[in-house]
């Protein structure tokens, strides 16, 4: 584990960021994970969506390690405890998922790798905190709304919440999260216009992360 969990908890409250991106092909993976470390990003997820893709992770994982040392890179959309124990095994430095598995806590918990478990209600939030989740991952952002995040953090104002789905690098839309009490937010294809990707404008990605980052920090102070 090249990161600690202080590491990474830190990176992701630091930036309030954390790109989740998947692509099949190794080459432009590697292109946007440059593209994002070059803008200023810390904490990345790469996604388990498609066939293969540990084999993809894995590689990612050696060219972080050697083009974008400050990188702690992370995976996503896990359901199970064995595809997190693979993953892990790849040199995963943190675990994100669309819904709370006590049985991915365990493996996680058990090597000191953060678990940021999707929650959709208090209720679940407060049992991924029993079982050692520092972060947990509002999902889908979108539909419980920044009102959710909000009342959640009123009565639990310990928890520490990421919020994916319906995230905008725009600043009307960041302001009502982190306004509400969001810790950090996930943001996919908003980071990564289909067009963009196409086109190999890897500098426009750049400057994507970066504007978005500059302003969280705005927002922020």
């Amino acid at each position: 584990m090249k990161f600690n969990k202080i590491q990474v908890l830190t990176a992701m409250k630091e930036t309030g960021m954390v790109p989740v991106f998947y692509n099949s092909d190794i080459e432009v993976s590697k292109k946007v994970l440059k593209a994002c470390f070059d803008g200023g990003v810390r904490a990345f997820e790469f996604t388990n969506r498609g066939e293969f893709a540990h084999e993809v992770f894995g590689e990612l994982v050696k060219f972080a390690a050697n083009q974008c040392p400050e990188l702690i890179l992370g995976i996503g959309s896990i359901v199970d405890a064995p595809t997190a124990a693979l993953y892990i095994q790849l040199g995963a430095n943190f675990i994100v998922g669309p819904l709370f598995n006590p049985d991915v806590a365990k493996v996680a918990n058990r090597r000191l790798v953060p678990y940021a478990p999707g929650c959709g209600s208090v209720s679940e939030v407060g049992f991924a905190q029993e079982m050692g989740c520092d972060v947990c991952k509002v999902f889908p952002g979108d539909v419980l709304g920044a009102g959710f995040v909000k009342g959640l953090k009123a009565p639990m104002p310990w928890s520490n919440i990421m919020v994916t789905g319906g995230v905008k690098p725009e600043e009307a839309n960041l302001k009502t999260w982190f306004d509400a009490g969001a810790t950090c937010v996930g943001m996919g294809s908003n980071l990564f216009p289909a067009s963009m990707i196409k086109a190999e404008d890897w500098t426009g990605i750049t400057r994507l992360c970066s504007d978005a980052l500059a302003i969280i920090k705005k927002i922020r102070n």
